[in-house]
C-alpha cells in the first residue's frame, strides 16, 4: 500500500515508480526493435492517389516553418475557426459593453458597436487580411447558425418578461400611446418608401412590401434595452416607469404582429399562400394561448415533482416547447423568432418559475450567443457603401424620421392622456429606444431581400443613435424637472 510519510514520499514508493518508467521504456524500445524489421504496405494499398509525406522529411524545408505551416493548416478546419472567432467576438464585446457603461449606456449599445467594429467597416479597413482569415466568408455559416439560436432564446426571455397585469393597469395610457407611437412613425415611413424604393430596395421585393417593412423598421421600440434603463435609472416602479413599461409590452405585441403580416406577404408567392400563410399563424396563436398555455403550469408541476424541484427537467421541457414553436412559425414561413416570442409569452405566470428559467436562459444568451449575433450583423453592415453626400443625407433623413415619429407621436399623444409635457418628453425619448429588437427585424428584411445592402447600412446606424441618444434625452429631462419642479405637476 502506498503511504505518505508527514510530507515526504516515502521510499519505496519511489522505488517501484522508478521500476515501471524502466519497464516502460524498455518495452517500448523492443516494440519499436520489432517493427522496424516489418515491411510496409505498398503505397498503391494504403493511397493510390498519392504518397504522404511527413514534414520532418520534406526537402528544403525547416523544422520551425513546417511547424507553423502546419499550425497555419489545422487553423483553416471549421472547428478551431469557429473557437478562434468565439474568443475574439466575446473579447471584444465584453471590453466594449464595459466601456459603453462607463459613459452611462447600457452594454447591449457597446456589444452592438463592437459588431460593427469588427466587420468590413473597421476591422475589414483596417487590417483587410486579419478580417478575411478571421472571419472567412465559408465559415460564416456556422456563425449565422448560432447567432440565430442566441435570437432565438432571447425573444423567448422577452416573451417570459411581459406581464400582462402592468398592460390592464396601464390600459388607458398603454393602449393609446404605444398604438399611436407605431401607427404614426409607420406612415411617416411608408411615405419615406416612395423616395428610397427606386434606388434602396432589395432585389426581390415589391413597393408594398418594402413600404410596409420601411414602416415597421421606423416603429419599433426595444422593449427589453427600455426595461433596463429604466432599472439602471431605478425609476421601474415610478409613474413613468410603469406607464413606459406597459407601453413598450403593448407596443412590442403589435409591433411583431405587424412584422409577422409583413415577412408572410413577403414569403407567400400569391394572395391565395399569403391568406393561408396567415390563417396558419393565427390557428397557431389560438392553439398556443388557448390550449396549451391552461395546461403549462401542470406539465411544469410534474416534471418538477418527478426531477425533485425545478432543475435540468424544467429547463429541458422549456427549450423543447421553445424549439418546438420556434420549427411551427419557421414551417408557416414567419420565422422561427415569431415561436420563441410566443413560447416565452406562455410560461407560467409564476414568478419563481419565471425568474428561474429567465436566470439560465438569459445569462447563457446575452454572454455567449448574443454577441454573436452582433458581429453577424456587423459583418453585413458596411459602413463604406455610403460613399457620397447623398447617402449620408438619406441616413440623417432617417434618424430625423425615425425620432419625429417615434418620441414626437409618443409626446403629444401621451400630454394629451394627461400626463405633464416633461414626463411626455420622457416617455418619447423611452419609447425612441430601438436597439436589438431593431436589429433582428432589419436582419430578417436583409435575409428576405426586401433591403438592400446600403439601406440595411442605413438603417443599422440609424438604429444605433436613436438608442444611443435616450440616455442624454433622460438626462435632459431629468434637468428640466430639477429646474423647473412646477412643471411637473402642470396636467
Amino acid at each position: 500500500m502506498l503511504r505518505l510519510t508527514g510530507n515526504r514520499i516515502n521510499v519505496k514508493t519511489v522505488v517501484i515508480y522508478l521500476l515501471a518508467l524502466i519497464v516502460f521504456a524498455l518495452g517500448i524500445c523492443l516494440i519499436f526493435e520489432q517493427g522496424y524489421k516489418l515491411n510496409a504496405p505498398p503505397a498503391s494499398a494504403s493511397n493510390p492517389s498519392s504518397p504522404v509525406q511527413t514534414a520532418g522529411s520534406l526537402p528544403g524545408v525547416e523544422p520551425s516553418a513546417s511547424l507553423l505551416a502546419n499550425l497555419r493548416e489545422n487553423l483553416q478546419d471549421p472547428l478551431p475557426r469557429l473557437f478562434l472567432q468565439l474568443i475574439v467576438i466575446l473579447l471584444v464585446a465584453r471590453l466594449a459593453g464595459a466601456l459603453a457603461a462607463k459613459f452611462r449606456q447600457p452594454a447591449v449599445i457597446g456589444e452592438m458597436i463592437a459588431g460593427i467594429l469588427l466587420g468590413p467597416s473597421l476591422l475589414g479597413w483596417v487590417s483587410p487580411d486579419a478580417f478575411h482569415f478571421i472571419f472567412p466568408a465559408s465559415s460564416l455559416g456556422s456563425l449565422r447558425l448560432f447567432s440565430q439560436i442566441g435570437v432565438c432564446l432571447f425573444m423567448f426571455v422577452v416573451g417570459m418578461e411581459l406581464n400582462v397585469g402592468e398592460l390592464k393597469q396601464q390600459a388607458k395610457t398603454a393602449v393609446l400611446v404605444s398604438q399611436i407611437s407605431i401607427l404614426f412613425p409607420y406612415l411617416l415611413g411608408v411615405l419615406a418608401a416612395l423616395f428610397l424604393f427606386p434606388t434602396l430596395a432589395g432585389a426581390r421585393t415589391t413597393f408594398p412590401v418594402f413600404a410596409l417593412f420601411i414602416g415597421i423598421s421606423l416603429s419599433i421600440t426595444a422593449f427589453p434595452v427600455l426595461a433596463r434603463i429604466l432599472q439602471e435609472r431605478g425609476v421601474t416602479q415610478t409613474a413613468l416607469g410603469s406607464t413606459a413599461i406597459a407601453c413598450a409590452a403593448t407596443g412590442d405585441v403589435a409591433a411583431w404582429s405587424i412584422l409577422a403580416f409583413v415577412v408572410a406577404i413577403a414569403g407567400a408567392q400569391s394572395l391565395i399562400a399569403t391568406s393561408f400563410t396567415i390563417g396558419l399563424v393565427v390557428l397557431f396563436v389560438c392553439f398556443m394561448l388557448l390550449w396549451m398555455q391552461p395546461r403549462l403550469p401542470q406539465y411544469f408541476d410534474y416534471v418538477s415533482h418527478r426531477s425533485g424541484g425545478a432543475g435540468k427537467g424544467v429547463i429541458a421541457m422549456a427549450l423543447v416547447l421553445l424549439f418546438i414553436s420556434a420549427l411551427a412559425t419557421e414551417m408557416m414561413g414567419i420565422h422561427a423568432l415569431f415561436g420563441s416570442f410566443l413560447a416565452g409569452l406562455i410560461m407560467p405566470k409564476r414568478g419563481e418559475l419565471r425568474e428561474f428559467l429567465k436566470l439560465r436562459v438569459e445569462n447563457f444568451s446575452a454572454v455567449f450567443l448574443l454577441p454573436l449575433f452582433f458581429a453577424f450583423t456587423g459583418l453585413r453592415t458596411q459602413i463604406g457603401l455610403l460613399n457620397g453626400p447623398n447617402d449620408w443625407a438619406i441616413c440623417l433623413g432617417l434618424i430625423l424620421v425615425a425620432t419625429v415619429g417615434k418620441l414626437g407621436g409618443t409626446m403629444v399623444t401621451a400630454r394629451l392622456t394627461g400626463i405633464n409635457w416633461i414626463d411626455s418628453f420622457a416617455l418619447g425619448a423611452l419609447m425612441n429606444t430601438r436597439g436589438l429588437i431593431e436589429l433582428i427585424a432589419l436582419n430578417i428584411g436583409y435575409d428576405l431581400g426586401i433591403l438592400s445592402p446600403r439601406i440595411f447600412v442605413m438603417l443599422v446606424i440609424m438604429t444605433l443613435v436613436t438608442t444611443c441618444m435616450t440616455g442624454p434625452l433622460l438626462g435632459f429631462s431629468d434637468y428640466l424637472r430639477s429646474r423647473k419642479p412646477l412643471a411637473a405637476n402642470l396636467t
